[in-house]
């Protein structure tokens, strides 16, 4: 877990005055930041919620959007790209995966070298009491009341719409589609 730094003032806001001094506008590097810490802590309690049963945050993703797809088994490369990450990190993901015993990799037919994942009973399962662990603490984000939630899901959004992360709301396609 992350540990509360304890200290009489933010240091973010400290941080973005002495910017403000030597560099200008602070807005941006203050709200950067802020974005990092709040992930950290937030990755800190999805794992310490999902630790006692054998997950992380990332082996979760993979195991939610496997129980979205049609078949419950996906390639390691749509894997890696609907979640966003790098194949190393998928491979990882799923070797710990299959270690617990809630995955399996198969070949896959449509490709001779290429790898699914599929998610077996004893993962669906997993993925139902990790749910319900996450979900128990609104993901960490209970302070939140939902409009806010709302307006920072759009807020972000903008910032992942700009950067090409993601296409309009209007070519969106589900998580788990093939």
């Amino acid at each position: 877990m992350v540990r509360p730094l304890g200290l009489p003032f933010d240091p973010i806001e400290r941080a973005a005055q002495t910017w403000e001094e030597r560099f200008g506008p602070a807005a941006s590097m203050r709200a950067a930041t802020s974005v990092f810490r709040v992930q950290q802590i937030l990755l800190a309690r999805f794992d310490e919620s999902l630790r006692p049963h054998q997950l992380t945050f990332a082996r979760y993703e993979v195991l939610v959007l496997l129980t979205f797809s049609r078949t419950g088994r996906l390639p390691l490369k749509v894997i890696g790209s609907r979640l966003m990450v790098h194949p190393t990190s998928v491979t990882n993901a799923i070797e710990r995966l299959v270690a617990a015993g809630y995955v399996e990799r198969l070949p896959n037919p449509q490709d001779g070298r290429g790898v699914l994942a599929a998610i077996t009973d004893r993962g669906r399962a997993v993925v139902e009491l990790a749910t319900e662990a996450l979900t128990g603490q609104d993901f960490g984000l209970g302070i939140l009341p939902e409009a806010d939630l709302d307006t920072l899901f759009e807020l972000l959004r903008r910032v992942r719409l700009g950067a090409g992360d993601v296409a309009d709301a209007d070519s969106r396609a589900g998580p788990g589609e093939n």
